[in-house]
């Protein structure tokens, strides 16, 4: 019999395994590979086709361009400087810059403006010189508009990202291990789950009180359940494949395991998912604000905004509710189109698609 099919009997350590194939295993899967170079390789490898394919959509390249564009007026809409209690560069203005046309805290932008009434809190449509109009307190909504997106949007991508850090290790260790820890996780998930979404947040800021941190906190509670269920899922299924196996055969750790050669196998739904849920969060943070258990009405938030103006808006002052909501919107619907070029850089059924649509989207 040749050396190219002969069975092996590989052993390290405590380990041995009879009938395992190495160079079969190899190549059968080029992810099969547990050397840490190669293995860095196809990583990169895959990120790059994913990035390819990604420049291809228009559409999510088009809402990736809108959301850069918000996120610079955001951070450019007013100067940043860093609190005392910062401990590097403590009261130091980083960003001196301001886009934003007037303070969105100042309540007289409006020259004669003076206490508002039934009948004056009318007078301050969008005009040239101020074009959002002005709220209830005669401050500029095109300036609070822009300065609220840092409040907004950086919710979204905190809480996201902090979800993230909790759900991928539990659902990781949960898919690995199984057992008694799956069973354990998966019941917190399935408890946590009963209640509704939004119920949950509020509870929790109810305990923690109204803030920036709570409120992201509140989100993360709970933000990390999808992540932890689905990174579970896919563990399940890729921790059976042969180069697991060998990498097990060879003594490999549980944490280099999961971390080289599970992991990169088992990302793309949850970067996917991540994308999204970017979107979902701003609306949840918006609809905490709506109903009076957001930020406080100077951080500008949306929701906020929406909640602050509801009597404006009851009286006929559209301008008032209109800007901040259709932030909201264009925001929301820009994450849902990159987050479908996501979905579709990563399909492994996309190149099918591609050549039947002449590689447009």
């Amino acid at each position: 019999m040749s050396s190219e099919t002969s069975q092996r009997t590989t052993e390290r350590g405590r380990i041995r395994v009879t009938g395992l194939d190495v160079d079969r295993v190899e190549s059968r899967d080029p992810l099969s590979s547990w050397e840490p170079d190669l293995q860095s390789e196809e990583g990169r490898g895959r990120l790059e086709y994913a990035w390819k394919r990604f420049r291809r959509n228009r559409l999510a390249l088009f809402g990736a361009a809108t959301i850069g564009f918000m996120i610079l007026l955001a951070v450019f809409s007013r100067p940043i400087q860093l609190p005392s209690s910062f401990p590097v560069l403590a009261g130091q203005t980083v960003q001196p810059f301001s886009l934003a046309p007037a303070d969105p805290a100042n309540q007289d932008v409006i020259t004669g403006y003076r206490e508002p009434t039934l009948e004056n809190v009318l007078t301050w449509p969008p005009t040239g010189l101020y074009l959002f109009g002005a709220d209830w307190a005669g401050r500029d909504i095109l300036s609070r508009v822009m300065y609220g997106g840092r409040w907004s949007l950086s919710i979204g991508f905190i809480a996201v990202a902090m979800a993230l850090l909790v759900g991928i290790p539990l659902g990781s260790v949960a898919g690995y291990y199984g057992g008694k820890v799956d069973e354990l996780i998966m019941r917190i998930v399935d408890m946590l789950y009963a209640f509704p979404f939004i119920v949950l947040a509020i509870a929790v800021i109810a305990v923690l009180g109204r803030g920036y941190w709570e409120m992201i906190l509140a989100l993360v509670v709970v933000g990390w359940l999808p992540y932890a269920r689905i990174i579970r899922g896919e563990i399940l299924s890729v921790k059976e494949n042969e180069y697991v196996t060998a990498a097990k055969a060879l003594g490999s750790r549980d944490r280099s395991i999961i971390v080289r050669h599970i992991l990169p196998n088992a990302m793309a739904p949850v970067i996917v998912q991540a994308t999204l849920s970017i979107g979902t969060t701003v609306l949840v943070a918006a609809a905490l604000g709506f109903i009076g258990l957001g930020l406080s009405p100077a951080s500008a938030e949306w929701g906020v905004m929406l909640n602050v103006e509801q009597d404006a808006i009851a009286r006929g002052r559209w301008w008032a509710g209109l800007f901040p909501g259709l932030a909201i919107f264009v925001f929301v619907m820009a994450i849902n189109l990159v987050g479908d070029g996501v979905r579709d850089a990563f399909d492994p059924q996309g190149d099918q698609t591609d050549s039947d649509t002449g590689g447009l989207r």
